[in-house]
């Protein structure tokens, strides 16, 4: 039992999705598109989900007794926001994002400070190995300890490569931009370090022209 991971993104015609350059009056549509899904949570990885850290390191304080590595679940809540930090190296401000409460996905590596830290923030907490994410059984944490059925997946190249890769992306809506970026480097739709033999292969849904120049499209991952 895992969430329903629908992966909404607006990249440009040439696949980037790194917008400081791109000087666009059309994002206002994303947030409208994406309500329209009516999901119990988005998610993230790190760099993306800065926006609602301190830039400083979060202050760590070893506890006086060892914290064990179990899930850590500070409140139920009607909708979510999800970080995907395996190395615990965000530095909440608050576990309210906007009324989403904040989940962050680890791994056992992270110190007893930093899971002391996340405790006395609030922001609740799934381990998704002991060194390396296994994303199947996050999503299945997920839906076990949250009850998350619908999940936007809104990350950066690297989570939204991951989770590709791991056959975990049921629908793809895509909001092209109307903008060539052309930025040797930077991040794409997907980013995969090491990709399967075969490309991933869709199933168009629907098309359909919104204001500004923007084309929604909207795929079934087969």
């Amino acid at each position: 039992m895992r969430p329903y991971v629908i992966c909404h993104m607006i990249p440009s015609v040439d696949g980037r999705i790194k917008m400081e350059r791109w000087d666009l009056a059309s994002f206002g549509v994303y947030d409208r598109i994406a309500s329209t899904f009516h999901a119990d949570a988005w998610m993230a990885g790190r760099v993306s989900m800065e926006v609602y850290g301190a830039r400083q390191r979060p202050p760590l304080r070893r506890p006086s007794n060892p914290i064990p590595r179990a899930d850590f679940v500070a409140r139920v809540a009607d909708s979510y926001g999800i970080a995907v930090d395996p190395s615990g190296k965000l530095n909440w401000k608050s576990a309210d994002l906007h009324g989403d409460h904040a989940i962050t996905v680890l791994t056992q590596t992270v110190s007893d400070g930093y899971l002391a830290f996340l405790r006395s923030k609030g922001v609740s907490y799934v381990f998704g190995g002991e060194k390396k994410l296994d994303l199947a059984r996050v999503m299945e944490k997920l839906r076990e300890l949250f009850g998350i059925r619908r999940l936007l997946l809104e990350g950066g190249g690297g989570i939204n490569g991951s989770m590709l890769r791991a056959g975990l992306i049921n629908e793809l809506s895509i909001l092209v931009a109307p903008v060539a970026d052309g930025a040797v480097g930077t991040p794409t739709l997907f980013d995969v370090d090491d990709p399967p033999a075969r490309a991933t292969k869709l199933k168009l849904l629907s098309t359909k022209k919104l204001a500004n120049g923007v084309v929604w499209l909207r795929y079934k991952v087969r």
